[in-house]
C-alpha cells in the first residue's frame, strides 16, 4: 500500500505548487507544471473513489494555503473566535475541494487515452467556470497565474482566463506523460501551449488620456461608528477630494466601497458635501453607499452623482460575497462578517453610467471574480471601468494582491482601463492589457489623480463570454462518452449472451 501513499504525496504537491503560483509567493513558472504530480498519480490509480481522493487532496491543500485569510476575517471580523474562524474555514476547503475531485475522477478516465491531454486540460477549465455558481465563491483560477506572461495573457481577450488555464494545465499534463515515456500520440498535444505565440500582441505603451480623482481613506474596520465619527470621515471623504482635484479638472470623483454605514439616498449632509464637490470640480463622482429598495431590502450600491451635483441612477451589487454580505443556508451557523445593516441583497439591474455620452461600468469588490458579469458592462456600452472594493477586512493578508490579479485579469479580458479604488489599498490604474500603471501606497488617508483612457471596441470575449469554457465542457462529456462506449457495448453482449 506505500505506493497509494506516494499517490497523495503526489496529489498533496499539486496542491502546493499550484498555490505557490499565486500571490504572495508568486512563482508563476510553477503554474504550468502544477498538475503534473497529479496527472502521474492518476496515470496509476484505477479505483474511481480514490482518484477522486487524489484530486480532494490536491484541492484542500490548495485552498488550504492559498486562503488561509478567511480564518482570521471570520475569526476577527466575524466575532467567531479561533475555533470557529478555522473551523468555518476547514469546512470551507473541505467543500471547495470536490471540484477537483471531479476533475480527478473524469480525468483519470481520459488520462488513458490519446486524446486524454486536452481532453482533460478542457474539463479543467470548464469545471472553473462552474465554480462561481456552484460553489459561490469563484476566486483564483489556475489562468490567473499568468497575469505577468505576456505570451499567455494575449488569450485573454478570446477565450478569457479559462483559455490560459487550459494552456497552463495541458502543459502540466503532457509533462507527465513525457515522465512516463507515453506514447508521441499522447505527447504531442503539448505544442497546443504554443497557440499564444501566434495571437495579436496586447495593447502596450498607452498613454492615458484622462483622470479621475481617487480618494483612499483608510476608514477602520474594526470599530463601532458613531454619529461623530461618521461626520468625521464624510469630512475626510470631502476635503482629500477638493484638495487632490483642485486644479485638474478630472473627468470624474471616485469614493470607494467603504465599511461606514453610508446612506447617500437619507444623508443630506453628504448630499450636500457631494454638491460641493461636483461644483467646484466640475467632475460628476461615483460613491459607494448603502440603499434600501421600497420593500425595505439593503443593497450594496454604486450611487452616481451628476456634474451639478443631482443624484442620477445606481448600481445595486449583483454578486455579494459568501460571509462578508450574506451567510449561505449551508453556513447558517456562521457570523456575517458585515454586520452593520444585516445581510445584503442582489440588486436586479445591470447599469452603466454616463459621462460626456461616454459610458461608466462600475463593479463592485468580489465582483471582479466574476468574469461573465464584468463583461457585461462592456457589452452595455461601457468604456471604462471603475471597481469599488474594501479590502479592509483582509488585513495585511495575500487576499489583497490576489484581488488585484482578477482586476487586472477583467482589463485584459475586456481590453478596458480599470479604475481601482479602494478603502485602504489596492487602489490603482490598471490598462487594457492588465498592467498596473499607478498604485497608491496602501494603509494611508490620501487621494490622488489615476490616470485612464477610453476604450468602445470589443474583444471577442467580451462579445461571447465564456464560450471557451463551455465548449470545452461539452468536447470534455463526448471525450467520455466515447471512453466508456466499448465497456457499455461489451455489457450489452454479455447480458444478450446470459439471455440465450
Amino acid at each position: 500500500m506505500w505506493w497509494k501513499n506516494m499517490h497523495l504525496l503526489l496529489a498533496a504537491i499539486s496542491g502546493v505548487l499550484l498555490a505557490l503560483a499565486f500571490p504572495r509567493f508568486d512563482a508563476w513558472w510553477l503554474a504550468p507544471v502544477a498538475l503534473t504530480p497529479l496527472t502521474i498519480a492518476l496515470t496509476r490509480e484505477f479505483v474511481p473513489w480514490r482518484r477522486f481522493l487524489l484530486g480532494w487532496v490536491m484541492g484542500v491543500v490548495f485552498w488550504a494555503i492559498t486562503c488561509n485569510w478567511i480564518a482570521s476575517v471570520l475569526e476577527v471580523h466575524g466575532g467567531m473566535g479561533w475555533w470557529g474562524g478555522w473551523g468555518a474555514f476547514a469546512l470551507f476547503c473541505v467543500l471547495k475541494a470536490i471540484h477537483y475531485g471531479v476533475f480527478s475522477l473524469l480525468g483519470g478516465v481520459l488520462v488513458r487515452h490519446w486524446y486524454g491531454p486536452p481532453a482533460m486540460a478542457l474539463l479543467w477549465a470548464g469545471l472553473e467556470r462552474t465554480q462561481e455558481p456552484l460553489t459561490l465563491f469563484g476566486w483564483l483560477m489556475l489562468g490567473n497565474a499568468g497575469i505577468d506572461q505576456p505570451i499567455a495573457m494575449r488569450l485573454a481577450p478570446y477565450t478569457g482566463v479559462y483559455g490560459i488555464s487550459f494552456v497552463f494545465a495541458l502543459m502540466g499534463i503532457c509533462v507527465a506523460l513525457l515522465l512516463l515515456r507515453r506514447p508521441r500520440t499522447y505527447t504531442a498535444w503539448v505544442v497546443f501551449v504554443l497557440l499564444p505565440v501566434f495571437l495579436p500582441k496586447l495593447p502596450e505603451g498607452l498613454k492615458p488620456t484622462a483622470t479621475a480623482v481617487a480618494v483612499q481613506p483608510n476608514f477602520p474596520v474594526a470599530r463601532d461608528w458613531t454619529d461623530e465619527l461618521y461626520m468625521e470621515q464624510k469630512r475626510l471623504l470631502s476635503a482629500l477630494s477638493l484638495a487632490a482635484g483642485e486644479g485638474k479638472r478630472p473627468a470624474m470623483v471616485l469614493w470607494p466601497e467603504t465599511p461606514s454605514p453610508i446612506f447617500y439616498e437619507r444623508d443630506p449632509d453628504l448630499q450636500g458635501r457631494a454638491k460641493e464637490i461636483t461644483s467646484v470640480l466640475q467632475a460628476p463622482m461615483l460613491l459607494g453607499s448603502i440603499s434600501r429598495t421600497a420593500t425595505g431590502q439593503v443593497l450594496n450600491t454604486a450611487q452616481f452623482v451628476s456634474r451639478n451635483g443631482e443624484a442620477g441612477d445606481r448600481y445595486g451589487k449583483m454578486f455579494l460575497v459568501p460571509f462578508g454580505e450574506y451567510v449561505p443556508e449551508l453556513f447558517s451557523w456562521v457570523n456575517q462578517v458585515s454586520g452593520a445593516v444585516g445581510a445584503y441583497t442582489p440588486g436586479k439591474r445591470l447599469t452603466t453610467f454616463t459621462v460626456d455620452g461616454r459610458g461608466i461600468g462600475a463593479f463592485i469588490c468580489y465582483e471582479s471574480a466574476v468574469p461573465h458579469h464584468v463583461r457585461e458592462f462592456a457589452r452595455a456600452g461601457a468604456e471604462v471601468f471603475v471597481n469599488l472594493s474594501n479590502d479592509g477586512y483582509f488585513f495585511e493578508t495575500a487576499a489583497r494582491e490576489q484581488h488585484l490579479s482578477l482586476v487586472r485579469m477583467r482589463a485584459a479580458e475586456n481590453r478596458r482601463w480599470v479604475l481601482r479604488v479602494t478603502n485602504n489599498g489596492i487602489t490603482t490604474s490598471v490598462d487594457p492589457a492588465g498592467a498596473v500603471r499607478q498604485s497608491f501606497p496602501g494603509f494611508q488617508a490620501m487621494a490622488g489623480t489615476l490616470g485612464f483612457g477610453w476604450r468602445a471596441d470589443q474583444t471577442p470575449y467580451t462579445r461571447h463570454g465564456d464560450w471557451f469554457a463551455w465548449i470545452g465542457l461539452v468536447l470534455t462529456g463526448a471525450c467520455l462518452v466515447v471512453t466508456q462506449w466499448p465497456n457499455y457495448i461489451d455489457e450489452k453482449a454479455r447480458a444478450a449472451q446470459r439471455l440465450r
